[in-house]
């Protein structure tokens, strides 16, 4: 049976120190109480790693990602993209406001993706104005895009994706509770925002369903992509595993991508549905920052789910991955270890684990009953 290969991933954060050392360095200034220039993230990771080149090229924040996508070579390459797209708009009373200068759009060209899922609790972070610039750019730039819009019909809209077997990938992302997104950012029926879930109640997943059964047909695969829960803890919650289940169970969903966690938790396969529940951070600006430390926000993986005709998960392979220097580098060592105990820890209460494969990556294996 043919299979289909995705890349997933969790938050792309390519705005302040990131967009600052792109060719187009958008405006330094911040509003926040931890920095007050986008450069003073830039000098903090410098002083713990070494020297970052400026201006960098676009594909030097990919690293090794950019060798492991063609020796892999996805079909699909789907990120959480946590940043507004925007010159314009007014910072919100929120404490952080991440945006990337448009002109620095091509490094998501560089990386070749396709998809960028917006349900996050930064699309908005500068206002009506610059999630509808965000918008507006992704579309010239041919990217799709799941989870904002300029209403709720839009924002709950899947993204739409053809597969080489000629089926579809559809895309539906939502924000849940507990991800830091005001509830004021809801789409409404004339009000542009993001598809935001208020609880993980029987009438959200009514609400999920109707999306996805409107919209699929058959020989589609469905992603359902899910903000939730903070940034830190390995804890999921019953709530969480019991939604995900009736993802698959009632809405028709074949892969639950979950992120919000700026560190990798725990992997599940269900009825032979995988259910990620928090990628970590794939990129982001956090390097010279020392609060978090022992969770390890630098450390993550590139995943690649290879899915059958049907949906159901074949194999998924893990690339380890560090950033420094505001670059994807591999993992090795200790770095690699501390990955693959503590992914393996958080696996074993669904019973799966993992195994060593060829060139550094690892693989998961699940019951046979999932």
């Amino acid at each position: 049976m043919s299979s289909t290969r995705l890349f997933l991933a969790g938050d792309l954060m390519t705005a302040r120190g990131i967009d600052r050392i792109l060719p187009h360095p958008g405006d330094p200034l911040l509003h926040e109480a931890y920095a007050r220039y986008a450069d003073d993230y830039v000098e903090l990771a410098e002083q713990r790693n070494g020297p970052i080149p400026r201006p960098a090229d676009f594909a030097y924040v990919w690293g090794v990602a950019l060798d492991e996508f063609e020796r892999r070579r996805p079909q699909v390459r789907l990120v959480n993209l946590e940043t507004a797209v925007t010159a314009r708009g007014r910072p919100q009373p929120k404490g952080i406001n991440y945006r990337m200068n448009p002109a620095n759009l091509p490094v998501l060209a560089a990386a070749g993706l396709d998809c960028c899922v917006l349900a996050n609790n930064h699309v908005l972070d500068w206002g009506e104005e610059g999630l509808l610039d965000t918008l507006r750019h992704l579309d010239a730039a041919g990217l799709r895009h799941a989870g904002a819009g300029i209403d709720r019909r839009h924002a709950e809209a899947p993204a739409i994706l053809p597969l080489a077997d000629g089926g579809r990938l559809l895309v539906f992302a939502f924000a849940g509770p507990g991800c830091g997104v005001p509830g004021r950012w809801a789409a409404g029926a004339r009000q542009p925002g993001v598809a935001l879930l208020a609880d993980f109640s029987a009438d959200s997943l009514q609400r999920v369903t109707k999306r996805i059964q409107a919209a699929k047909r058959p020989g589609d695969r469905v992603v359902v992509a899910l903000h939730w829960g903070g940034n830190w803890g390995f804890g999921i919650s019953p709530e969480q595993q019991r939604f995900a289940h009736a993802l698959i169970d009632t809405a028709g969903a074949d892969l639950v991508h979950g992120h919000s966690s700026h560190h990798i938790k725990g992997i599940e396969v269900y009825r032979q549905r995988l259910i990620l529940y928090g990628c970590g951070d794939l990129l982001d600006d956090y390097e010279g920052i020392g609060d978090h430390d022992a969770w390890r926000g630098d450390l993550g993986f590139l995943y690649f789910a290879d899915l059958d005709a049907t949906g159901r998960l074949r194999a998924l392979e893990l690339v380890p991955t560090r950033q420094r220097r505001f670059s994807l580098c591999r993992a090795e060592g200790e770095d690699r270890r501390w990955l693959q105990d503590t992914l393996t820890r958080e696996c074993a209460r669904f019973g799966c684990s993992l195994h060593a494969g060829g060139e550094g990556a690892l693989y998961l294996d699940w019951p046979a009953a999932a």
